[in-house]
């Protein structure tokens, strides 16, 4: 066997040195575009914001569901257009005007950019869905809408009616303010948003509702103390009702934001759940039914105690009468032994006479 040659064997190992390199080169390449192609982060690992997440600042409706996210977002686009188109009118988009009659051709781009700009601002829907940053949760942005008022027409409309219009969405809560999920943010946020309801001299019964998603830095406790101190420096008179609350401030946090909202009937429509909430007139009226049985029964039942103590009245007079019945036959049945002790008597003393006569 033929010893390689030191030279020749250093060149051979730089020959499978390079080709090692090229071939994981390609193969890095290869991933790389693949990440760019699907929607990977970018170069550094940082995924950019901006436009398709929900950030600090933004107004919207939060929508809860069971799996499904797909057709709980075409279920929640179809109920919210319906219901704003009732409230504001029908969506209406508008379109660019064409300016290629125009002679002067920088007046004519300097035209298209504006018209590009209003257009853009005009043609922005009114609801855009957004990654909320949580699974089964879904964040569709509202743009000129109230969405207090819009969710609370839709709820009013399930419950009057008991038409249930979704399958897949469970609750729905308006979103209309949003901050940074740190305590000192929230509090500052909520300082100024709170007032139109709490502060003086404007006041109300209230709950405070907590709920924290992918985020270990909001203590529920904590947050709940600072904000319900800050209502009651905002009017001493706003009190805590847990039973049955004028308005229910929600706050919402997921990841690094913290929604907000305040709402009214929020146990009538049971915590917004579009499910239950359909179901609400006809379980009150059964309700209702059962109280207004209730004092019926009352009413049967005291008289059937007063007939009880009626018939335990006449019990014991006809008790009372049989045991004056009993002494006075008593009373008889001796007369009738005395009067026969007497006869017998009698008639001896009879008999002695004639013995005696004899």
């Amino acid at each position: 066997m033929q010893s390689v040659p030191y030279g020749a064997r250093d060149q051979r190992g730089l020959v499978l040195y390079t080709r090692a390199r090229v071939m994981s080169d390609s193969v890095q390449d290869g991933r790389k575009r693949s990440r760019r192609k699907y929607g990977g982060p970018a170069a550094g690992g940082k995924r950019r914001r901006g436009g398709r997440e929900l950030e600090p600042g933004m107004q919207g409706v939060l929508i809860t569901c069971n799996m499904k996210e797909r057709r709980c977002t075409a279920e929640a686009y179809s109920l919210l257009n319906e219901y704003a188109d009732q409230l504001y009118g029908p969506e209406q988009l508008a379109e660019p005007k064409d300016s290629s009659s125009d002679d002067d051709v920088e007046a004519a781009l300097q035209k298209e950019v504006e018209q590009f700009h209003s257009t853009t601002e005009k043609q922005q829907r009114r609801f855009t869905a957004l990654d909320s940053g949580a699974n089964n949760v879904l964040f569709i942005r509202t743009h000129n809408i109230d969405p207090g008022r819009l969710v609370h027409s839709i709820l009013q409309d399930l419950y009057s009616t008991g038409r249930l219009k979704s399958r897949v969405i469970l609750r729905m809560l308006p979103v209309c303010g949003s901050c940074k999920a740190f305590p000192e943010d929230m509090l500052k946020f909520l300082h100024s948003f709170l007032q139109p309801w709490f502060l003086s001299p404007n006041h109300a019964s209230y709950q405070i509702c907590f709920k924290s998603r992918n985020n270990s830095s909001s203590k529920r406790d904590d947050i709940i103390k600072s904000i319900a101190g800050l209502v009651n420096r905002l009017n001493p008179k706003n009190k805590v009702d847990l039973t049955d609350p004028e308005l229910s401030i929600i706050i919402e946090v997921i990841k690094s934001v913290c929604c907000v909202s305040v709402i009214p009937d929020y146990k009538r429509f049971r915590k917004y759940n579009l499910q239950e909430v359909a179901k609400g007139p006809a379980n009150q009226e059964a309700s209702q039914q059962e109280v207004t049985k209730e004092p019926a029964t009352e009413e049967t039942s005291q008289q059937e105690v007063r007939g009880n103590e009626a018939y335990q009245e006449q019990s014991g007079q006809d008790v009372l009468k049989d045991l004056a019945n009993q002494e006075q036959g008593e009373q008889e049945v001796a007369e009738s032994k005395a009067n026969q002790t007497e006869d017998q008597n009698v008639g001896g003393d009879s008999m002695v006479n004639e013995a005696e006569q004899e």
